[in-house]
């Protein structure tokens, strides 16, 4: 799936969660150039120009398209969430929300579960037109097959969730800024780690709320006896009945393929497109690559990073937003960072921090992917005939699915992407073959 924009609605509930973002569970379209150490066990480069991932010339011109269209987006989408934010601060719109919940009710947390619930709903539909641009060119380049009321019928349960679990976060969180007016930055900070874990814990359970989701088994009984061979090789705790199949092909053409949870949530999940259009050899192939970020320790890595870059981030917001209070508060209605307006200013802080964050966040994620794509590459090694050929064709699959630019943009993908492009991935997929002279992988031996 194209790395997709962060909309008002993800950026806001869980603007304090901003490490989530970092988390590059999914096998999808969006591989850094070989760095010296691969290039080394590379095969002598082919002499033919004919580049690893291409396009016929009409789907070309549509990628071309629709690739600067999903940039336009995502960036527009991004930075009209920040100035949004502005605008309503400069307009004394969140003063007014909050004197209107004073009206309401003498209970603080009252008032509070209002304030904040009102601040989900109205950024969520100031970032509705970008969703519904978004969906309108899916569906015109037939990407998306999704009707409009079943669309409409997915936002309304993004919206129900983030109110769910966004609400109760950032009510909790305001009070830490009331109660430890100093070093509240700290608190927040402490408190985002478990809630990051129990985050990737729960995020798996939701998957059934926006798609049917059944057994791979049930329906790929031989697939999943061949996967068995990959997890003897891997080592990978993914049982069958820890491997499901979601009816993806009702909302779209796109492949896609990812691992989630961890613990008792730990489980390997597939689109019905993948298996509809992959042959098996390409599913074991992404199966190995899904399998290497559990193997490679990607998650707990990512979220320690995560906690590093946000303790930092938290402390330079915290201060930003102070200035911000001291500079602008009596014109905003904001009465220090603990009133309701004032932690909008933090949540702005922190929104501007995770736009600029986002080429170092999807370069840290872009790392773990390309590790897992060497992994997948090696994992399959001896299961399939010709790793190389498999990995460049599920590349080719995966890119036609979602109609990916061969060309991306070099600054658009090192802002944008937080996975690397198909190009770079199939290119390098076509090249690695450690094993030529007698060598070995990088993360097996044999």
């Amino acid at each position: 799936m194209i790395a997709g924009r962060k909309t008002l609605l993800t950026m806001l509930p869980l603007a304090l969660l901003a490490g989530l973002t970092f988390l590059p569970l999914q096998a999808q379209t969006t591989a850094s150039p070989m760095n010296p150490a691969q290039t080394a066990t590379a095969a002598p480069a082919q002499t033919a120009a004919q580049p690893a991932y291409t396009l016929p010339p009409d789907e070309l011109a549509k990628a071309i398209t629709l690739g600067r269209i999903r940039n336009v987006l995502d960036l527009a989408g991004s930075l009209w969430s920040i100035v949004f934010l502005w605008l309503l601060l400069a307009a004394g719109a969140f003063a007014g929300i909050e004197r209107w919940t004073q009206r309401i009710s003498e209970r603080r947390w009252v008032r509070g579960l209002i304030f904040f619930a009102a601040l989900i709903v109205i950024t969520t539909l100031a970032g509705l037109p970008f969703d519904w641009l978004g969906q309108h060119y899916e569906r015109s380049y037939g990407i998306s097959v999704q009707g409009w009321g079943s669309w409409l019928g997915d936002e309304a349960k993004s919206l129900g969730l983030a109110l769910l679990f966004g609400v109760p976060v950032l009510l909790l969180f305001n009070w830490v800024v009331k109660r430890w007016p100093r070093r509240y930055w700290f608190g927040i900070w402490v408190l985002t780690l478990p809630i990051l874990v129990l985050t990737v814990f729960i995020e798996p359970l939701l998957v059934p709320v926006f798609y049917k989701q059944e057994p791979l088994q049930q329906h790929h009984a031989a697939l999943v006896a061949r996967m068995e061979t990959v997890v003897a090789r891997t080592g990978i705790n993914i049982p069958p009945d820890r491997m499901y199949l979601i009816k993806a092909s009702a909302k779209s053409k796109g492949i896609n393929a990812f691992v989630a949870g961890i613990g008792a949530t730990k489980r390997y999940v597939m689109w019905d497109t993948a298996t509809d259009q992959m042959p098996d050899d390409e599913i074991l192939f992404v199966f190995g690559h899904e399998s290497g970020h559990y193997v490679l320790h990607h998650i707990p890595k990512i979220l320690a990073g995560s906690a590093i870059g946000m303790f930092f981030m938290y402390w330079a917001c915290a201060a930003f937003a102070t200035r911000l209070v001291r500079r602008y508060g009596a014109r905003w209605g904001a009465d220090g960072l603990a009133s309701r307006t004032g932690f909008v200013v933090l949540l702005f802080a922190i929104s501007l921090a995770g736009f600029l964050m986002e080429p170092a966040s999807n370069a840290f994620s872009r790392h773990f992917e390309h590790q897992a794509d060497i992994y997948g590459q090696e994992a399959i090694h001896g299961i399939v005939v010709d790793p190389q050929k498999t990995a460049v064709a599920a590349f080719n699959k995966l890119g036609e699915s979602w109609l990916e630019d061969p060309n991306p943009n070099p600054i658009i993908e090192f802002w944008l992407f937080n996975h690397p492009s198909v190009a770079h991935r199939a290119e390098f997929a076509e090249h690695y073959n450690p094993w030529a002279n007698g060598g070995h992988g990088e993360f097996f031996k044999n």
